[in-house]
């Protein structure tokens, strides 16, 4: 079982693992959404996470038609993403698991979007876009 809180601690939630198509994502939402270079999530069963506390402090936005992001209104943090699309599944951000885990990244995505100035400095695949198969 995976941990996670957001920042001040007013969320916090449990998911069951493990963890699938782990990616580094840097794209701009995710970029603008983390305040980071990239962002590394991961998805989970939605039927396996469940909000311990704070739900009162959650907010979501609207990124795109019928995809959500959703960070907690006190400190900001992003901790999950949700879509409409795909309601089986909850995108976390990896940031806010307080559990250690074994999964690594399989790749790193929208890399056409990242920022001049930001290098890929590991050997993991790299795709313009989202890939027909990641793991």
């Amino acid at each position: 079982m995976l941990k996670g809180s957001c920042l001040c601690g007013a969320v916090r939630f449990v998911a069951e693992g493990p963890l699938k198509l782990m990616a580094c994502c840097h794209c701009v939402q995710c970029r603008k959404a983390s305040g980071a270079e990239f962002a590394s999530n991961a998805t989970v069963k939605a039927c396996g996470f469940q909000l311990l506390a704070g739900e009162s402090a959650l907010k979501e936005y609207e990124s795109s038609p019928g995809n959500f992001r959703v960070f907690c209104h006190e400190c900001g943090s992003p901790l999950y993403a949700r879509s409409a699309s795909h309601p089986a599944y909850v995108r976390l951000r990896l940031g806010c698991l307080d559990t250690e885990f074994d999964e690594r990244p399989l790749c790193h995505i929208f890399v056409s979007e990242k920022p001049n100035w930001s290098k890929v400095s590991d050997d993991l695949p790299t795709f313009d876009t989202v890939p027909e198969k990641t793991g």
